[in-house]
């Protein structure tokens, strides 16, 4: 796997259930690094299909770089999951996204394959959707934005990304929105 004895990119090993989950997500709050949940219950695979969920959120876009370097270092196809919104946010962010894809591709000369899948959900529940719809996409891996800041529902239903990662049966990669916290050198 591309993140076996890679620096750039932290596994997370743990059971599948929501403490340990929870435990490993409360340890990597100030992670600099991408880092990679696999559970007892996910199947590992070589990377051939990248899922990317694309919210309205600013920081989705982080995850331009991360999918890019992924799909240049292993041939992966990238599937952008659009949320349904109304308004053009979600939309904006896929195509800053789709732009840096193109750009590494022309700066690189790779040949790196993308789609834009439009979501049946918005933007609240787009991370739900996206691993609800697993077996749609045959995705060997799912990259998510971790939460910024934990809201009320988030404390007392848990983030959104526990949820996914247990539901997972691919190794999820969650990123940190936070600038001062993300690093990763293509």
């Amino acid at each position: 796997m591309i993140w076996d004895d890679n620096d750039d990119i932290r596994l997370i090993n743990c059971a599948n259930d929501r403490h340990a989950v929870q435990h490993a997500l409360d340890d990597c709050r100030e992670e600099r690094r991408p880092y990679v949940f696999v559970t007892n219950t996910m199947t590992i695979k070589p990377l051939k299909r990248l899922l990317v969920p694309v919210s309205m959120l600013e920081e989705e876009t982080y995850k331009a770089e991360i999918c890019t370097y992924l799909a240049r270092k292993t041939g992966a196809h990238i599937i952008l999951l659009l949320a349904n919104d109304y308004g053009s946010h979600a939309r904006q962010n896929c195509n800053k996204i789709i732009t840096h894809i193109r750009s590494v591709a022309e700066r690189t000369g790779q040949d790196l394959t993308y789609e834009v899948v439009e979501a049946r959900k918005n933007s609240f529940s787009l991370i739900k959707e996206a691993s609800e719809r697993q077996r749609d996409f045959r995705h060997d891996l799912l990259i998510l934005t971790a939460s910024r800041e934990y809201g009320l529902d988030d404390i007392i239903f848990g983030p959104p990304e526990r949820h996914a990662i247990r539901r997972s049966m691919v190794p999820v990669m969650l990123i940190n929105p936070r600038a001062d916290l993300f690093s990763l050198c293509d």
